[in-house]
């Protein structure tokens, strides 16, 4: 028997299942029955505006849109239609309409610049796509260098009630003036839902005919990716990979998920491979209700969706559930109904798990997983026993391993790159099978973090492999370095990289944004000497009065490294 099976949680089963449905379409029109009438996603702006959708209202919109896409639009199976939309009412209803249609999503970040579209979209060869009003600019000068014949065009409060609806479109248009004119020929995502609606009705088409025929081994989205070398890279994701990485998350949640009886906040986006499989897959198909917040940003814009709804359910990175902390209306009101605090894409530091779990009374569970596994690989036994500082036990179904550089597996306590395999590993790189072969090898998935494994299973992620520090031939891994920092009390957010030193090869640097202005470089390195050896304390400090992120929040040590 594997180790770590043993510390699961009660009832939690080290193998899942023959996969539940055959393919996501299936899935998402069998949660819609057995959830009829009930609320399935909330959107929740800052002044506490929002918008609502039951499971019926988004089966019977995503089969619109199914038909809009094949009958109108003229999308045919296996086509890549693109979504590039923040957390709003029209995203639910466009993944699941792609789905429905035989087509593949192709999820991208609002936030990219025209040059970072185009090439996601080149390399897609995406057909179609659905945009928000607010970038739609962006896409004009590279529109005519892809593939995209079909432009669907949504607003951010799609679904809200008339006056609300009204008063937002306002606001945007004549007193922010943040829709931009565009000159490319596009559709309302009403107006094609709509169209979708009256060919569905006109002609008593059935969307099922769309997908039928899908299997597990039909794709389901290009999840793009830096992966762990290169440029931006395309995770092929079988509807296959997400069924079973669903079961998985739901065999090892247990108890913790009640069917019907969660209410989940969204604040990470779901474009984002972590949001897209916990928070939309998983909790849709257990019958959450889904409090979606378009930009976290600032975090007083979670507020009013705190207030309103009673939610049990939070998935963050470390960044998030770190500012959480340190907002006053948070922690003079924690969330009452909190249960399940889970926290993933980058390492959770200990001292913001230690100040979570004392403001919000409910402990903050690490995961691990990357978007070439769909993405869930590990996670602490929520219910079970879990180990602080590490990324928990593998998931049911599912090997891992540290390797040397040989491929050798090493011993417990020593450290190497973590492989992993499963039934949620991706099928390859999108036409990329150079890249594949580095990636994946004999069936085993090399993640590139470097990790350890104690004797009862539970893995430690120790880095990045490309991230690591060489200090005068010795090995500096900056997890290490942040987390010792991040326990000095002056410390809101640290960063650390390693830059070129004439004297030991490289020197560690830390970026240090302080919650005590008074904060020095020496206290800073004084703190740093009660854990860390010599080579390992930080040669230069800057402070900071932000970091760069990504849009989940996670920093970007590159853009450090870049001098940004």
């Amino acid at each position: 028997m594997k180790p770590w099976v043993t510390s699961y949680a009660e009832g939690v089963r080290a193998e899942i299942d023959a996969p539940i449905s055959k393919n996501l379409p299936e899935l998402f029109s069998d949660a819609s029955r057995r959830f009829t009438g009930r609320t399935a996603f909330t959107t929740v702006l800052p002044n506490g505006m929002s918008g609502t959708l039951t499971f019926d209202q988004v089966h019977q919109w995503s089969d619109a849109f199914a038909v809009y896409l094949r009958e109108i639009a003229g999308i045919k199976s296996g086509d890549r239609v693109a979504i590039q939309l923040p957390n709003c009412l029209s995203y639910p209803i466009a993944a699941i309409g792609i789905l429905k249609a035989g087509a593949i999503i192709v999820n991208t970040n609002p936030l990219y610049t025209p040059s970072e579209m185009a090439h996601q979209y080149k390399d897609s060869g995406a057909k179609a796509i659905v945009i928000l009003d607010l970038f739609a600019d962006k896409l004009e000068p590279i529109l005519k260098e892809t593939a995209i014949q079909t432009v669907i065009r949504a607003r951010i409060a799609e679904y809200f009630p008339w006056l609300q609806r009204q008063l937002v479109g306002a606001v945007q248009k004549y007193k922010d003036k943040s829709i931009p004119r565009i000159s490319y020929p596009c559709v309302e995502f009403q107006q094609a839902l709509m169209q979708g609606e009256a060919h569905l009705q006109g002609r008593s088409l059935s969307a099922q005919k769309y997908w039928q025929d899908l299997t597990l081994d039909s794709i389901a989205a290009l999840q793009y990716t830096g992966g762990t070398t290169g440029v931006s890279k395309g995770a092929v994701l079988s509807h296959g990979c997400f069924i079973t990485n669903l079961m998985q998350v739901i065999e090892f949640a247990g108890r913790n998920l009640r069917p019907g009886g969660e209410t989940i906040l969204t604040a990470l986006p779901l474009y984002h491979i972590f949001a897209f499989t916990v928070n939309f897959l998983v909790l849709y198909h257990s019958g959450a209700h889904n409090v979606l917040i378009p930009n976290p940003r600032p975090l007083t814009n979670l507020r009013k969706a705190f207030e309103k709804y009673p939610v049990s359910w939070l998935t963050g990175v470390n960044t998030l559930f770190n500012g959480l902390c340190n907002e006053e209306w948070f922690r003079a009101h924690p969330p009452a109904h909190l249960r399940t605090a889970v926290a993933g894409g980058m390492a959770l530091q200990s001292a913001v798990a230690e100040r979570w779990e004392k403001v919000a009374h409910c402990p903050v569970v690490e995961g691990y997983g990357l978007t070439e596994s769909s993405p869930v690989l590990c996670f602490n036994p929520i219910g079970g026993r879990v180990k602080k500082e590490t990324i928990g036990v593998p998931v049911p179904s599912t090997d891992i391993k540290c390797v040397d550089d040989n491929g050798k597996e090493v011993p417990i306590g020593e450290r190497g790159e973590l492989i992993a395999r499963g039934p949620q590993i991706m099928k390859s790189y999108w036409q990329r099978p150079d890249e594949t072969a580095k990636t994946i090898k004999d069936g085993w998935l090399y993640t590139g973090d470097i990790a350890t494994v104690d004797a009862d299973g539970y893995f430690k992620i120790v880095d990045r492999k490309k991230d690591m520090i060489l200090v005068s031939g010795f090995n500096v891994f900056p997890n290490e370095v942040e987390d010792a920092i991040a326990q000095h009390p002056g410390v809101l957010e640290v960063a650390v990289i390693g830059i070129p030193d004439g004297e030991s090869g490289e020197a560690v640097k830390a970026f240090i944004h302080p919650k005590d202005p008074n904060l020095t470089v020496e206290q800073v390195r004084a703190h740093c000497r009660q854990t860390l050896t010599g080579y390992k304390i930080p040669k230069h400090v800057e402070f900071r009065t932000d970091l760069p992120k990504t849009p989940i929040g996670k920093i970007l040590r590159k853009e450090l490294r870049a001098g940004k």
